[in-house]
């Protein structure tokens, strides 16, 4: 059995979630001994598609030709679309409309949370569809004293520090990142993603270009490289209003950083309040959380280390055989 794993845009999205989430899969098959192929011109019996564009719907139409199966993952929804890019409130309507077309045109669909499951069925879709974690790779994502302490040493950070990592949107929260940061001059906020300037509405780029003064936009550092933030930090912030899951929560349960993050759907019954994370509904809650967790050794501690159980729950190796079982069935209902 061998698998295509398409992915369109590898270098624009190579910085998002579902550039990531292509990169997780890669590993997650190579655990688990699954062959596998990003090059359509090759061989395969299997289609993963992970994205939405001209080309993703080229391949599914010529597997479709072919009688070769194709599994849809569905990272991509109409929720989590509005609020990030320039127009793109203009234009969720119209992906609503083509993510039912291309979602509904395949055999087999995947989800990476129960709520983006139900986000799905919630379009009238009717078909097969289960929850797989996008995973982390505990073998990489771990706590590590020196890249901590090497990182605050570089950027001189003496304050208690607050991290954040996504794609700088409306949406992930980050005008509200900035608001508490205004609020609270006693602490150091890192915000770590893509700008992608080009592409980010007029009050985005502003408040990049003018944070408030304890607040550092870095842009975007390889995956090594962030490990030493996440380790080093003293709450991870994640004021998301809209998630299909949030790898970077996944990466910051792996490497026991302390969660503080908004009270939405998408975390029901894996992020549980008090037990691997802390959650709030507005700026005022999340800086009580903050301040809980820095005053309370014992609940930071706790935290951390039942967030490091979640992480291992959902190892690559553990979603490599989800998804090997997935083509497994997809493969044996075409017979």
């Amino acid at each position: 059995m061998r698998v295509l794993l398409y992915s369109e845009g590898k270098k624009l999205f190579s910085k998002s979630g579902v550039g990531i989430a292509l990169k997780h899969q890669m590993s997650a098959l190579e655990k688990v001994g699954v062959e596998y192929t990003t090059n359509e011109e090759d061989s395969f019996d299997v289609v993963h598609i992970n994205t939405v564009g001209p080309g993703a719907e080229r391949i599914l139409k010529k597997a479709k030709k072919s009688n070769i199966p194709v599994i849809y993952h569905t990272h991509t929804t109409y929720e989590d679309f509005r609020n990030s890019f320039t127009l793109s409130n203009a234009i969720a309507p119209w992906l609503k409309k083509r993510l039912i077309k291309l979602y509904s045109s395949a055999d087999f669909l995947i989800s990476p949370t129960e709520y983006a499951k139900n986000l799905i069925k919630s379009y009238g879709i009717d078909l097969p569809i289960k929850v797989v974690s996008n995973g982390v790779d505990n073998t990489r994502f771990s706590k590590d004293i020196v890249l901590a302490e090497k990182f605050l040493l570089e950027n001189n950070i003496r304050k208690p520090l607050i991290v954040s990592v996504g794609l700088p949107f409306e949406r992930k929260g980050v005008i509200d990142f900035c608001e508490i940061a205004e609020k609270r001059t006693d602490l150091v906020f890192y915000w770590f993603g893509a700008k992608i300037s080009s592409l980010l509405p007029a009050k985005i780029r502003k408040l990049l270009k003018n944070p408030p003064d304890n607040v550092k936009f870095p842009g975007f550092i390889p995956q090594e490289m962030i490990i030493g933030p996440y380790s080093a930090c003293d709450v991870f912030l994640f004021p998301s209003y809209e998630e299909t899951e949030g790898i970077v929560v996944l990466e910051a349960l792996a490497t026991e950083a302390p969660i503080v993050l908004r009270d939405i759907p998408v975390y029901s019954g894996w992020m549980k309040h008090e037990e691997n994370c802390l959650k709030a509904k507005n700026n005022k809650e999340f800086m009580e959380n903050i301040d809980r967790l820095l005053h309370n050794d014992s609940l930071r501690k706790k935290l951390s280390a039942c967030g490091k159980g979640t992480a291992l729950e959902k190892d690559l190796s553990i979603i490599g055989q989800k998804l090997k079982n997935i083509y497994l069935e997809v493969l044996d209902r075409k017979k």
